[in-house]
């Protein structure tokens, strides 16, 4: 395997082979193959732009790599990916289940305390190792108890510790797994073969043989599968996965295009300046690798404070026996620690917020996401495909030179009719809406990329499209009164101009309205603790206050370019803010990464939904004030937990040290309580009330 390594410290390393270089379908394989060995501690791989993570014990570099180097196609088979966590999990606690209550009914004492000898092994060499690296944590507390116990004779009593911390460590993994998202199969451009200009002549050609500087051309509805330079042709180019804005942008030779666009109309030969893994889009996917690397670091909140009642369990167990020297008052304070029940009531309540969110429209990646909602001060929404449609309409029509509103639309739509633009669509719609109907009186109409439409009309030269096409290409004159009064009219719309015989005929107002319940859920968010509410849109600026205006925003920043929103989040971070970032479109995904926690709408471009902290499935933005709630009933849910949890095993402690109680019913009243509390923390935390979300 040949690869560039991208990041070396102690005990970790990060590597890169490029985009293509390795299919999805051989991701687990090669993750397994390098954890295969004693050294490495844990391994990410992302076929998307052929990244390897690396964390391992210090010492074995050189191995390491040697290891990595070695691997070959044959040592890496591919295998059907599958996602189904939720199943996995079901199945696994079934299992577990019925070990324990079924099985175990049959099988023999002498057996069943080998088998605790058994269990209790992996604990012990926990144990050991922490307490060989001076760590005080919850590993050497459980091995601490399990091993008192076994070495007291309490078989039975061990089985039922062993069997709640499998309960727990399963939990666990079923939470990081659903945290641990690897970029989609989708993001990876599924383009095996492309046309080269070689010589004269095109030849197809796999991927894995393009270099920069050659000559690839891309036609009509084909997906751009580089970053390059048109050299030639002309193209209307869709850049709402990249860009999040919904009109296709014209391409001339000298024009920037990138990977993951699509070409709408016409044909370019573009020249490869970054082909496969270091494209634009690739570079974007190392900036979330890194970030999400980062966030996967940070122990969750139930394992610290777990870690912390660890050293004054042993030091009470310890100073209880020193006094007392009596073995069995000890062994209660090791029966009865904290950690167990903190361990597992916290992601079983994470679990069900989860379920319950599942069930309001949302998919929520993790609790720490739950957690960062819940405290947020500051929500920052992306305009165009979030607080709006990406659906323009017609908001007004400005008739002139003896036309009529309705002539002007009537003209409009039988020309546009002809092309599957949105735009085009929004005035076709119009015209249908007010039954205006029309026959073909034209000529054939000519359409002129990123311009507009030309045509014959009963002998005279008939033309619709942008200010720039008709007002200069076209000559046609515009007063200074017809100007003051579309711009007046106009102000924050998009307007397209129809002229016939050098005369303008009228003016369309275009729009991408705001959501229909926009305005409210900003209302809700507002009244449900979030601070600031803030807008960013690549609009200029009186398209952008008109927006914010309709929708009560009060601070927006227009005209923002796509690589300076992850700057204005980093911003607002540092001022001490904790920021969601509600976004859609590939551009929005570096500041989707950066943020606190990051929203990316149902119909995000994959890899909006795939960084995403939350996915919105039901487009109803309303429903973040909704998550918000549940979120805050979440996080009160565990704070009562803990203060359960304390009360309860502090009296159980106390009685075991006045004798009341002995080490035994110490344990099965402490497991008790674990699961009453893991039980009730399943319940859920919103009532299936609609009347809810006026609230």
């Amino acid at each position: 395997m040949k690869f560039k390594i991208i990041h070396d410290t102690r005990g970790r390393l990060r590597l890169r082979c490029g985009g293509g270089y390795f299919g999805r379908d051989r991701e687990k394989s090669i993750e397994e193959y390098i954890l295969a060995k004693s050294y490495v501690m844990s391994v990410k791989v992302t076929s998307v732009n052929g990244g390897i993570f690396i964390t391992y014990r210090p010492g074995y570099r050189k191995e390491l790599l040697d290891t990595v180097s070695g691997i070959r196609a044959c040592d890496v088979k591919p295998r059907v990916v599958s996602n189904d966590y939720e199943g996995k999990f079901k199945k696994r606690l079934m299992k577990m289940l019925l070990r324990r209550f079924i099985l175990r009914r049959f099988m023999p004492m002498p057996v069943r305390i080998i088998m605790s000898y058994i269990k209790v092994f992996p604990y012990i060499r926990r144990a050991v190792s922490s307490l060989l690296s001076f760590r005080l944590d919850v590993s050497l507390l459980d091995g601490a108890a399990v091993g008192a116990a076994l070495a007291r004779g309490m078989h039975s009593e061990v089985n039922s510790i062993i069997f709640l911390l499998k309960i727990s460590e399963l939990l666990e993994e079923y939470t990081r797994k659903r945290t641990k998202d690897a970029l989609s199969e989708s993001l990876a451009l599924k383009i095996d073969k492309v046309w080269s200009v070689q010589d004269g002549t095109e030849k197809l050609i796999p991927m894995s043989e393009v270099k920069t500087d050659d000559h690839l051309v891309f036609r009509d509805g084909s997906m751009i599968a580089v970053d390059g330079t048109v050299v030639s042709g002309e193209a209307m180019v869709n850049e709402s996965s990249m860009t999040g804005e919904p009109q296709a942008a014209r391409k001339l030779a000298g024009a920037t295009v990138y990977a993951g666009t699509v070409i709408e109309e016409g044909s370019v030969v573009v020249r490869v300046s970054s082909a496969a893994g270091n494209t634009k889009i690739s570079n974007i996917v190392n900036m979330i690798e890194s970030g999400e690397s980062l966030k996967a670091g940070v122990q969750t909140r139930a394992e610290r404070l777990a870690d912390s009642f660890v050293p004054y369990t042993l030091g009470l167990s310890v100073l209880v026996y020193l006094i007392t020297r009596n073995v069995a008052k000890a062994f209660s304070v090791l029966m009865v620690d904290y950690s167990c029940a903190i361990k597992l009531s916290t992601p079983i309540s994470v679990i069900s917020a989860m379920r319950e969110a599942s069930g309001m429209g949302f998919l929520v990646k993790g609790g720490k996401h739950l957690e960062s909602f819940a405290h947020a001060d500051t929500i920052v929404f992306d305009k165009t495909g979030t607080l709006t449609n990406a659906c323009p309409v017609v908001e007004k029509i400005l008739p002139f030179g003896g036309y009529t509103a309705e002539e002007v639309l009537k003209i409009s739509a039988c020309l546009e009719e002809h092309f599957p633009h949105s735009v085009a669509k929004a005035i076709v719609r119009a015209a249908q809406e007010k039954d205006l109907k029309h026959e073909e009186e034209h000529a054939e109409v000519e359409y002129i990329v990123a311009h507009g439409i030309a045509t014959q009309l009963h002998g005279e030269r008939t033309i619709i499209g942008s200010e720039h096409f008709v007002a200069e290409d076209e000559g046609v004159m515009i007063s200074d009164a017809e100007k003051e009064l579309i711009a007046s009219e106009c102000e924050g719309l998009s307007a397209i101009y129809l002229a016939i015989g050098k005369q303008l005929a009228g003016v369309i107002c275009i729009s991408d309205p705001p959501r229909a319940e926009a305005a409210e859920a900003v209302r809700m968010l507002k009244a449900k603790g979030v601070k600031d509410v803030i807008m960013l849109t690549g609009d200029h600026a009186a398209a952008a206050r008109r927006t914010a205006e309709m929708l009560g925003i009060d601070d927006f920043r227009s005209q923002v370019l796509p690589e300076d929103k992850a700057q204005i989040i980093d911003a607002f971070k540092k001022q001490g803010r904790t920021v969601i970032m509600v976004g859609d479109g590939i551009n929005d995904s570096p500041a989707l990464a950066v943020s606190d926690v990051s929203v990316a709408m149902k119909d995000s471009s994959d890899l909006a939904r795939e960084v995403a902290d939350i996915t919105l499935m039901s487009g109803d933005l309303r429903d973040l004030a909704m998550l918000r709630m549940l979120s805050e009933r979440l996080f009160r849910r565990i704070r009562r937990n803990y203060a359960v949890i304390m009360a309860f095993n502090s009296a159980l402690i106390l009685l075991g040290l006045c004798g009341v109680i002995t080490p035994s019913v110490s344990s099965l009243l402490h497991n008790s309580s674990t699961m009453l509390i893991s039980a009730n923390s399943m319940r859920p935390m919103l009532e299936r009330d609609p009347s809810l979300r006026n609230t």
